[in-house]
């Protein structure tokens, strides 16, 4: 398990891959035209406030001001200029959303599927046979041999959206209906994002990680992801209490009798930084907190809270704490 919980940013302004490079390109665009805009609109305004302010000595004080009764110059002026920036704006946007989404895709591509639930993230490598949940591990590009990562996208349920804005623009996942989009960090580390379409109660837990890693560490990810899942022998009263409990009804666990898709796979649960979808570190009191009672940590959450004694509690605590 990496150190650190929270290391990373969600702003737009540090971009790391290529459609985020393009769009904060757009953005540093649109913002530099609407600054120079508010600058030329501010500076006549204070200009014409301070050079037809009131003075005691005007002669014609306490008269109405000489009227300006229309001017084609005027007119044409803030039609034209307006139009022209609009039309840029458009024409640069367009460029960019097109550059983006007919990018030819490599044959080295990473595919992923993608599918959001309420509320926490489904992630399947259909050609490496690997299955995760939460935590998306995806090999850093190189911009001279590029291997971006392409993600297939839907929703099991509701409405979401995946957006990790230092990687790319923001992509719904919707019911029956397949979008896809690509990613490509050029640099190793870690990633944030958040579900950025409501998608109800816990839509502001529904939060995204992502870990760029270098191929070597992406290739032993991989390698550990496809094993069973490696539990200590001192743990086998806890999967006897999870293979007796509706727990396989929800969830995997490769190796045993454990195969519901319902909720998350929990293989290798224990090799992830967090659980509740990056909601709180993952710890041995986080996680039996969690499977006492969901709602502590996501109120509203569809997993219901399992009513265990203390003894089976503690003893599936000491279970899942080994699947590594």
């Amino acid at each position: 398990m990496r150190s650190g919980f929270n290391h990373g940013s969600t702003s737009i302004f540090a971009p790391a891959g290529t459609p985020a490079h393009s769009i904060f390109g757009v953005s540093m665009l649109v913002l530099s035209i609407t600054l120079g805009i508010f600058l030329v609109v501010a500076g006549l305004l204070v200009y014409v406030l301070l050079r037809f302010r009131h003075r005691a000595s005007d002669a014609n004080a306490g008269q109405e001001p000489l009227q300006i009764y229309g001017s084609n110059q005027i007119e044409l002026s803030w039609t034209v200029i307006p139009t022209l920036i609009v039309v840029m704006l458009f024409l640069a946007t367009a460029r960019v959303i097109l550059a983006t989404q007919d990018a030819p895709k490599p044959a080295e591509a990473l595919d992923v599927t993608v599918i959001g639930h309420q509320f926490w993230w489904e992630y399947r490598y259909p050609k490496l046979g690997v299955v995760t949940a939460n935590e998306l591990h995806i090999p850093v590009s190189d911009p001279q041999h590029p291997t971006p990562t392409y993600l297939t996208m839907s929703s099991a349920d509701t409405d979401h959206s995946f957006w990790v804005p230092r990687l790319a623009g923001k992509t719904d996942l919707i019911p029956n209906r397949v979008n896809t989009m690509w990613i490509d960090p050029q640099a190793a580390g870690l990633y944030l994002g958040q579900c950025a379409q409501y998608c109800g109660t816990q839509h502001a837990k529904m939060l995204l990680r992502v870990y760029a890693d270098s191929p070597a560490e992406f290739a032993a990810w991989v390698a550990h992801q496809k094993q069973p899942a490696i539990e200590d022998a001192t743990a086998a009263e806890g999967r006897q209490v999870f293979q007796h409990n509706a727990c396989i009804s929800c969830h995997t666990v490769a190796g045993t009798v454990a195969t519901g898709r319902f909720g998350p796979d929990l293989t290798h649960v224990a090799s992830r930084d967090t659980i509740a979808s990056g909601a709180v570190p993952n710890t041995a009191e986080n996680l039996r907190a969690f499977v006492d009672n969901p709602a502590h940590f996501k109120p509203g959450a569809l997993m219901p809270p399992m009513h265990l004694n203390d003894r089976d509690l503690d003893a599936v605590t000491a279970y899942l704490t080994t699947l590594k």
